[in-house]
């Protein structure tokens, strides 16, 4: 019977004629429905006519996550009065209840992805419902996309609707523009929200220190404890808190530990009698309920007898680190539509009361919306879905935001290695059967090639492992946690082996059942003997993870590290058993900003047969020829990817060409100073840099950097004959210099006129400039400038006079000798005449006669 009562209540009903009429009209509509209204149970009920007078259709109703799934299908089922499986059922990977008089089915979007790709035109489908679009998951944009394109092409009377708690209305009408010409799809309204709840802001004492990587600052969580408990102490009814992951969600548990409170921790791993008891509602005798949860519960769920939300402001989203090939997840502040849309559980039932730990500045400051999936993740699993839609590059698609250029060439990059698709991007038959796996593609190409080599059973169930993470108190050792989840003894073991059986049905569909028949047992048969040895888990293991990962195939190195082939460095866990492997397969591994090298959280051993087979298309060998330890090193080297596998010295015959690059590339790393530079090297370069100062062009600029950057230019012949560093520093760098002279301009021929070396005095001594310094120097003996009324000038710049005394000290330093004689000389000839007796001191030293002697000796010579 249905339940007409409950119905009323739902706020979306005032928008429901509205919905039909545009969806009868236009074939497609953007329902905007805050938190709490009913968009998700009420309106796929009168979209099959279910309830109203509507038409029969038949309905797809699309979630983000499995449990949302499971609960809507449940909360319209019980709005019949029915049990899930007859006029409303759902269908998740591995699990399916629905029959021939099903009208509304609730699907994951990546169960719709599957049947797109199987059936693009959803035959006897007649409307589409893609629930919380605003969440941006990438299979969700995914699956829109592909919708818009079945109706612009197969089916233009399939019904789609875009519906969404917080979004941006008018973007999606946009993307849904109908196919009549008529221009966006119309956006519907429905007002309401819910029972509403009170917003009180809590934020965290002074001194909690950012959130990063996955790192969450303990003081904030027991803040998030102690709000809980005043909340509690407030207010009546449950509580929900949101924290970012299952580890923050442990830890705030054990802080309430002692709460007079059932406390129920709710995550996408939490066994299922968990999740149902949240759902069902009431404590046991009557006890209140906290329950901690990640984002699962922001939409699409009501929790009964929640009256309080507690929110702590983070999330987590995925991020991709492509030149490594590691993906890991951020802790990030919420934004302000994921705030809103936890707020609405509080007020689902009853007005409710939100305590945000954060301050109302910072509320200010949060960003409208999530940040777009499609823009951080891994898009190898997006790139084939486009390939084998018929659209590689994705420009065709109807996106919000278009896929970024580099992580679509990684993500192409990985899926050519694996064979998925052809050079041009097109998806190959093999990647048309690794897309219908339900698998990411590696794990696809793990399963496909691995069940011929240790039959589809074990290979289904190591493939389970990698494609949902076992809990980390299974270690990091993949055959031990193979081991524990065979024993099936938690949550995770139940929905691991219903994994299992469906990755076994579709190795064995995949490979026309050839490959199901050998290894259905599990009993290993001769391939699983060829390839890891019958019964060895731990090279069976490897064996899979490695085709899944080869890039992360890594060798021992010191105090637990290891080097991925891929170049990327790793280490183990103090402690962790498989620090003694020389050769991994590594699973799981993640990089924070902060870290060098990144953690390996799950990994398989191997040898070094399967780490060459499974990175086979990584494997080469031939000269190295490098700048190393400062000096050339020649090596003959097979590699695979970034590992030595067998190194042999090269004495001789090493590459010249390699040879001369490694030696350019110690000049770059060390300098010119690896070159003989004699006096008269550095005095030149000293000239040539003057003149490039002050005249420019076709001086040649012979700065450090200019050097290096033309060091092909100027050291030949020399720097090919070279073989290593001790030939460097037998070039003469001044030869070198010369060759950067303007020879073709003819300027060259007036280097030591503009620059010369040497001035000559009017002593009739040839005194040395230095070039070194902002303007040239001459230092010379005040006596021997007598006479000389005008300072001397290169390249019509006034030389710096540096005067010394008889005893070569300096006494006076000037670039205006005629001022220094009227002004400055009186002075110094008064203090040097003291010290210097012997030596001549003229009154007028402009007519004087210059002279390098004493007055003694200068009468001789008279």
């Amino acid at each position: 019977m249905i339940r007409n009562d409950a119905l009323d209540l739902l706020p979306v009903r005032h928008a429901v004629p509205e919905l039909l009429t545009a969806l009868e009209e236009r074939g497609t509509a953007v329902l905007h429905a805050p938190p709490g209204t009913g968009k998700t149970t009420l309106v796929p009920l009168a979209l099959a006519g279910l309830i109203g007078d509507g038409p029969e259709r038949r309905v797809l109703v699309a979630e983000p996550r499995r449990m949302a799934v499971r609960a809507a299908a449940r909360r319209m089922a019980w709005l019949l009065g029915e049990e899930v499986g007859g006029a409303v059922g759902f269908s998740v990977r591995g699990e399916r209840r629905a029959g021939p008089g099903t009208r509304v089915e609730v699907v994951t979007t990546g169960v719709l992805l599957q049947r797109l790709q199987r059936d693009p035109e959803l035959a006897g489908v007649d409307t589409v419902l893609l629930d919380e679009c605003h969440e941006r998951h990438l299979d969700a944009d995914t699956a829109l996309a592909f919708l818009v394109d079945v109706r612009a092409t197969l089916r233009p009377e399939l019904g789609l609707i875009a519906a969404s708690a917080t979004s941006d209305a008018a973007a999606w009408a946009e993307l849904l523009t109908v196919l009549d010409g008529s221009g966006p799809a119309p956006v519907v309204w429905a007002e309401g929200q819910g029972h509403g709840s009170a917003i009180h802001f809590a934020p965290p004492p002074a001194g909690v220190r950012p959130a990063h990587g996955t790192w969450v600052d303990p003081a904030l969580l027991r803040h998030v404890a102690a709000t809980v408990r005043e909340a509690l102490e407030r207010h009546e009814g449950d509580l929900l808190c949101f924290l970012p992951g299952t580890g923050e969600i442990a830890r705030t548990a054990g802080l309430l530990a002692d709460l007079d409170a059932e406390v129920l921790q709710l995550h996408g791993r939490a066994p299922a009698a968990v999740q149902d008891a949240v759902l069902r509602g009431g404590g046991p005798g009557g006890r209140r309920r906290v329950v901690l949860t990640t984002s699962v519960a922001e939409s699409s769920l009501t929790v009964p007898g929640v009256r309080i939300v507690v929110d702590s402001g983070l999330s987590r989203e995925p991020r991709m680190d492509h030149a490594r090939g590691l993906g890991s997840l951020a802790t990030v502040p919420v934004s302000a539509a994921v705030a809103t849309q936890r707020a609405g559980r509080a007020g689902r039932e009853a007005f409710g009361t939100v305590y945000r730990c954060w301050s109302t500045a910072e509320d200010g400051r949060l960003a409208r919306f999530p940040a777009p999936e499609i823009r951080v993740a891994d898009l190898t699993d997006f790139a084939l879905r486009a390939a084998c839609w018929g659209d590689p590059s994705a420009s065709g698609l109807a996106l919000l935001d278009p896929p970024p250029a580099g992580a679509m060439a990684a993500a192409r990059q990985v899926l050519t290695a694996i064979g998925a698709v052809d050079e041009e991007g097109r998806a190959t038959e093999r990647g048309v059967r690794m897309s219908r796996l339900g698998l990411h593609p590696r794990l696809g190409r793990a399963l496909l090639d691995g069940a011929p080599e240790v039959g589809a059973r074990r290979a289904a169930e190591v493939v389970a492992l990698l494609s949902e993470e076992p809990p980390r108190e299974y270690g990091d050792d993949l055959a031990a946690a193979w081991r524990e989840a065979r024993r099936g003894a938690d949550g995770y073991g139940a929905r691991w082996k219903a994994e299992v059986r469906r990755l076994e049905r579709s190795a064995a569909e995949a490979a026309g059942g050839a490959a199901g028949s050998g290894g259905a047992a599990g009993s290993g048969g001769s391939g699983a003997e060829t390839a890891a040895g019958a019964g060895d888990s731990d090279a069976v293991a490897g064996l899979v993870t490695a085709l899944a990962f080869p890039e992360r195939v890594a060798r021992a190195r010191e105090q637990g590290g290891c080097l991925m082939v891929s170049g990327t460095g790793a280490r183990l866990a103090e402690g962790s058993g498989l620090r003694s492997a020389p050769w991994l397969a590594v699973a799981v591994a993640d990089r924070t900003v902060q870290s060098a090298v990144a953690r390996v959280r799950l990994a398989a051993v191997v040898d070094e047969a399967v780490a060459r087979r499974a990175a086979g298309h990584l494997l080469s060998s031939g000269e190295e020829v490098r700048w190393e330890d400062g000096d050339v090193v020649a090596r003959s080297v097979e590699r695979l990817g970034a590992v030595e596998l067998t190194v042999r010295p090269l004495r001789d015959g090493a590459d010249p060409a390699l040879v001369r690059a490694a030696l350019l590339d110690g000049l770059r790393r060390e300098g010119t100073g690896l070159l003989r530079w004699s006096r008269e090297a550095v005095e030149l370069r000293s000239r040539l840099a003057f003149l490039h100062r002050v005249l420019g062009e076709p001086w040649p600029d012979v700065s450090e950097e200019a050097l290096l950057g033309r060091a092909a230019e100027w050291l030949e012949p020399e720097l090919s004959r070279a073989r290593r560093r001790a030939d460097l520093g037998r070039i003469d760098a001044g030869e070198g210099l010369r060759r950067l002279l303007p020879w073709a301009t003819g300027e060259a021929g007036r280097l030591d006129e503009l620059a010369p070396e040497r001035i000559e005095v009017p002593s009739g001594s040839r005194i040395r400039v230095e070039y070194g310094g902002e303007r040239p120097v001459l230092a010379v003996k005040l006596q021997e400038m007598f006479g000389l009324a005008r300072t001397p000038r290169v390249a019509g710049i006034p030389v710096l006079v540096h005067l010394l005394s008889p005893a070569g000290r300096p006494a006076a330093v000037t670039s205006d000798l005629a001022s220094f004689w009227r002004e400055g000389y009186r002075a110094v000839r008064a203090e040097l005449r003291g010290r210097y007796p012997k030596h001549p001191w003229p009154e007028d030293p402009s007519a004087a006669e210059p002279t390098r002697h004493t007055s003694a000796r200068l009468r001789r010579e008279r």
